[in-house]
């Protein structure tokens, strides 16, 4: 980058504004605040389209091999953005490291054997293994049957039962009341404990948070469905979708059909009641998945002010990789918001350089794996927050900035859609309403922020994260358009012009968060 000589360009100007001297004055440094007033403006316009441009072209470059998580494209683009950083003098809050691990596996499908008082069953015909964080080997003598395998606040099968560190044996299903209700909700729709794979996902969490070691589950109807499809898998050799790898031990999860629940305890359909079955059960699980390392990029401006509180600016750097043969660039997805961040850094090191640091500290924060089921960000919130998420006082997320989407028959082509700014905060969406009409005049297209929107966007980008944890957000995209998600996501097809100007957007409102008196406010918060 060149544009850290613009500040003495900048001060140069200011200071000879009205007089024909040709002597230049040394560039201010952050021991030596200007006197001359410079306004945000003057520093927004370091954010120019022939920088973007420059970058991109190199960023989504054949090079870089569509930055596919955790393979060698995306370690050339985390090189790229860590020398950026250490180029523009901007520090990690990691100190010399500039990369935030995150480990992660790529699932392949696990092999089972299993043995009930004698009898062995098959893999795939009879059970199947759904979830395995280690592998496991063990011949125990007795099981902890747990009927529905709920746990609610009105009703619960774990209440009262020692199921710590233990195998568990639950079935689908949940009690009705005399009127046929269901228990939990007092109504006849299906509840989070019936409704399919969501049945599932809560059984599960609530045997976790129980301290359960492993869990059987009777589901006849979904294991019907899974094991055909597990059972292809595991005869392509394939590996699954890639996850994050937890940090603590997991949890061991087989489904079963009726043969081997009714082996294990006979009268489980009929029997609602938790109790100890004695059974001689022998199993033994192989966890097949395969590690695989990425990691997130994070520099840091400290705030002069308020260093505590933490506005984080995000976009991720990932993208398709390499698919038949050809290279997924991804220039807008999301090369564009990639870029738009390292322009938005500079302009505010050009100002603390200049004496007008930000207030409050911001973290530049590019996730890896987005396209994988934004799973850097989750790491980040979820996992392992570099600083706390009660300091974090908003999150400007930036994913596809540099097109236009052709669904858009009415208004300018200088738009942007704005997601998820009123969803957490009246005050966030205020500002960002009015920083945009003070400085940048682009049409705030409100379309996808609808509540109806079928396209969901506003859980499908990388602030969704911050936001289910009640950090306020604003979600910059351009919607999509024929080359998203293809190898012709090429960086001549950016519309250099409007990413420049949404880029100053995205920093006038972060400047405007960053160095007011008082820090968003949230006034709609959710429960999560």
């Amino acid at each position: 980058m060149k544009k850290l000589l613009i500040l003495w360009c900048v001060s140069l100007i200011i200071a000879s504004c009205g007089t024909s001297t040709k002597s230049a004055a040394p560039a201010p440094t952050p021991e030596t605040k200007s006197t001359n007033v410079a306004t945000p403006a003057t520093y927004a316009a370091t954010i120019t389209s022939d920088e973007l441009k420059e970058m991109l072209y190199k960023y989504a470059s054949d090079e870089f091999e569509g930055r596919e998580t955790g393979e060698k494209g995306q370690k050339l683009a985390v090189d790229y953005l860590k020398t950026k950083y250490q180029d523009m003098g901007i520090a990690s809050p990691l100190g010399d490291n500039y990369f935030q691990d995150v480990p992660l596996e790529k699932q392949k499908v696990a092999e089972a054997q299993l043995s009930v008082n004698g009898k062995t069953f098959e893999n795939f015909k009879d059970l199947i293994a759904v979830a395995v964080s280690e592998s496991v080997d063990v011949s125990i003598n007795e099981v902890v049957y747990v009927g529905y395998g709920i746990d609610a606040d009105n009703y619960s099968d774990y209440k009262g039962v020692d199921v710590k560190g233990k195998i568990v044996l639950a079935k689908a299903g949940e009690p009705k009341d005399a009127d046929g209700n269901y228990i939990t909700s007092g109504d006849k729709e299906d509840t989070k404990w019936t409704n399919g794979r969501q049945s599932l996902s809560s059984k599960s969490q609530a045997a976790m948070e129980n301290g359960v070691k492993g869990l059987i589950y009777l589901d006849e109807d979904l294991f019907s469905r899974y094991a055909p499809y597990f059972k292809r898998q595991a005869s392509s050799g394939s590996a699954g979708r890639l996850s994050l790898k937890s940090k603590e031990e997991g949890m061991m999860m087989l489904m079963v059909n009726k043969d081997v629940a009714t082996a294990l305890h006979s009268e489980i359909i009929d029997d609602n009641t938790p109790k100890v079955v004695n059974t001689d059960l022998k199993m033994a699980v192989e966890n097949n998945s395969i590690n695989v390392s990425s990691e997130n990029v994070v520099a840091f401006i400290e705030g002069s002010e308020k260093p505590e509180e933490i506005l984080v600016i995000s976009a991720h750097l990932d993208h398709e990789g390499v698919k038949n043969g050809k290279v997924y660039n991804g220039a807008d997805d999301d090369g564009s918001g990639t870029i738009a961040i390292l322009e938005i850094a500079e302009a505010f090191k050009t100002a603390q350089l200049a004496g007008d640091g930000p207030k409050r500290s911001i973290l530049f924060l590019h996730v890896t794996g987005e396209e994988k089921g934004l799973l850097g960000s989750r790491y980040y919130t979820d996992m392992d927050p570099i600083f706390p998420l009660e300091n974090t006082v908003a999150n400007l997320n930036i994913d596809m900035i540099g097109r236009i989407d052709p669904k858009r028959k009415e208004g300018s082509r200088n738009y942007v859609y704005l997601i998820g700014s009123d969803k957490l905060s009246s005050d966030l969406h205020g500002l960002s309403e009015e920083v945009n009409k003070k400085y940048t005049n682009v049409e705030l297209d409100y379309t996808y922020n609808d509540e109806n929107d079928p396209n969901r966007y506003y859980y499908r980008s990388d602030h969704y994260n911050f936001a289910k944890n009640n950090v306020p957000v604003i979600f910059y995209f351009n919607g999509t358009h024929a080359d998203y998600h293809k190898d012709t996501d090429t960086p001549d097809k950016i519309e250099y012009d409007l990413l420049e100007n949404r880029t100053r957007l995205v920093f006038h409102t972060a400047w405007e968060i960053a160095n007011r008196e008082e820090r968003i406010v949230v006034d709609k918060a959710s429960e999560q």
